[in-house]
């Protein structure tokens, strides 16, 4: 299961207004690619198709999009918002996590 904050909730909305989209007709798919810092990176895209393979979850009235390798390091992981003049943006705070970089875009297990 993946959970989404109020701040975040909040911004996603916002995002997706802007590009024309809605909670009801898009996703907010969340994946991890190699790369980044300390090895491994997080994605977040707006989708709007659902695969075969991908793990579908529901938090917050966000609708959310994991394909299944990536589902493993993500799972119990809170995605968040931070704005403001020191917001880092969206922000996982994954608790599988044991080592993060400093901008929190990347992780190692």
């Amino acid at each position: 299961m993946i959970k989404v904050s109020d701040q975040a909730r909040e911004k996603v909305v916002s995002l997706m207004k802007e590009e024309g989209q809605t909670t009801e007709s898009h996703y907010v798919r969340v994946g991890v690619e190699s790369g980044g810092c300390s090895g491994l990176s997080y994605k977040l895209t707006f989708d709007n198709q659902k695969k075969e393979e991908d793990q579908e979850f529901q938090d917050n009235g966000v609708r959310i999009l994991v394909d299944k390798k990536s589902f493993l390091y993500l799972v119990g992981t809170t995605l968040e918002y931070s704005g403001g003049l020191n917001g880092k943006g969206f922000v996982f705070n994954n608790p599988n996590a044991n080592r993060t970089c400093g901008c929190g875009e990347s992780f190692s297990l």
